[in-house]
């Protein structure tokens, strides 16, 4: 069966190429991107699931105003196996980011062009990739009559790129009862070009704005102020501190340490001749999940005060993101050697588990305690001008869920 399927899959390259047409011509922007979300994509890909004829499609709408007909969509399409006792879920989203600078595109964006083996166009490989390759494995099972053991089910969902509010997240906390305790979830939205990473966990996340008040004044009179720049510049220093303060190593993730940067510098004063009164950077701190941000920020505070003491500055903090890391996926869990062996088989390289230093929706249904993984085989062209998608990759990805499906399915 495996190589029946397999040889299923390696007949649809123009159904794929046609699939991802017919969605990169339907924008689907949040509101908040200048569009009115994802319904009329979501209708679309219904009637293609539609004829597919799936054993059930389930929309899941997330009420918002300012989009079409008042709904965020998220839809389940659901292909049952022998035994309820767990689902296979492969998950993508339906938004798009907007295109940026026309002049950059060499073509309609909202047009998909076959440009050799590459296919171009908005959304293309963020993430109709994964809709598409999901696809492609339930169609091969039933144009064949194969019954999983397990059922398969497909996630599109909504909101994936200004936060997923409206998707997975609403979906894991007002939907938590979709989910069986033995249901493990593929997130096809992160990978690398050889297609050899498995990413199984993720940092905690902490963008914190540091703002210190001092006193402005002539820079030739500096005690009739407090420079607040020359303050802020020893807490960036101090905050290198940090490094030492949680200093736990974990191999698993690139790089293997939490990081605490300095980035974004916002203007203080227009002129050289005035001392600032007022000073403004950014952090960015990726720290290890054994550590609570609650003590990172605990340790910010702690070293802001003895600026405050040293210079007579007031230091304030504004956080822009946190979300601390969900569990880890065990890399020792079935479908992450599932996948291994699958990836192996399918693609001719050895694969790794690793952890990021960014947040995916993954953790969402981490967070459910159901083991994701993240996996695709991309170029990473997301958000660029003329994004594409690589034919082979996104054929590819689909034989290596397919057979990663299979060995899933051998399992008790």
């Amino acid at each position: 069966m495996k190589d029946q399927i397999l040889k299923k899959i390696g007949s649809y390259e123009s159904y794929a190429i046609e699939l991802q047409r017919g969605l990169t011509a339907i924008p689907a922007l949040a509101p908040s991107s200048g569009g009115d979300g994802e319904y009329d994509k979501a209708k679309w890909l219904e009637g293609e699931l539609k004829k597919l004829k799936f054993d059930s499609i389930e929309w899941i709408n997330a009420p918002q105003a300012e989009a079409k007909n008042g709904i965020r969509p998220n839809v389940i399409a659901r292909y049952k196996g022998k035994s309820p006792a767990k689902t296979i879920w492969f998950m993508s989203h339906l938004d798009i980011v907007p295109p940026g600078e026309a002049k950059l595109w060499k073509s309609d964006p909202y047009k998909m062009e076959v440009q050799g083996r590459k296919l171009v166009g908005r959304g293309v490989e963020d993430n109709q990739q994964a809709t598409v390759s999901s696809i492609l494995v339930v169609k091969a099972m039933m144009e064949l009559d194969y019954r999983p053991a397990y059922d398969i089910a497909l996630l599109f969902c909504a909101d994936e790129e200004t936060g997923s509010g409206y998707g997975a997240d609403y979906i894991s906390e007002k939907h938590p009862g979709l989910f069986g305790k033995e249901d493990m979830f593929f997130v096809p939205d992160s990978g690398t070009e050889d297609g050899s990473m498995i990413e199984v966990a993720e940092k905690s996340i902490m963008w914190m704005k540091v703002i210190t008040h001092g006193k402005q004044c002539h820079a030739s009179r500096p005690s009739l102020g407090i420079n607040a720049f020359k303050a802020a510049s020893e807490l960036i220093t101090k905050y290198q501190k940090l490094y030492k303060k949680f200093p736990k190593k974990d191999r698993l993730y690139e790089p293997p340490i939490s990081t605490f940067e300095p980035t974004k510098k916002e203007n203080n004063v227009p002129n050289v001749n005035t001392l600032p009164g007022e000073d403004v950077f950014y952090m960015d701190c990726r720290v290890m999940p054994v550590y609570q941000l609650s003590d990172v920020k605990a340790e910010m505070r702690r070293l802001a005060d003895e600026v405050e003491k040293k210079f007579g500055v007031t230091v304030a903090f504004e956080p822009q993101q946190e979300a601390q890391a969900a569990p880890p996926t065990d890399p020792k869990a079935p479908i992450v050697l599932a996948l291994k062996k699958a990836i192996k088989e399918v693609l001719g390289v050895k694969p790794k588990a690793y952890g990021i230093g960014g947040g995916t929706v993954a953790a969402f249904f981490r967070r459910l305690n159901l083991p994701a993984v993240v996996y695709a085989r991309l170029n990473e062209t997301a958000h660029m001008p003329n994004e594409y998608c690589v034919i082979e990759h996104m054929m590819g990805d689909a034989k290596v869920f397919a057979v990663t499906t299979l060995l899933l399915c051998k399992q008790k």
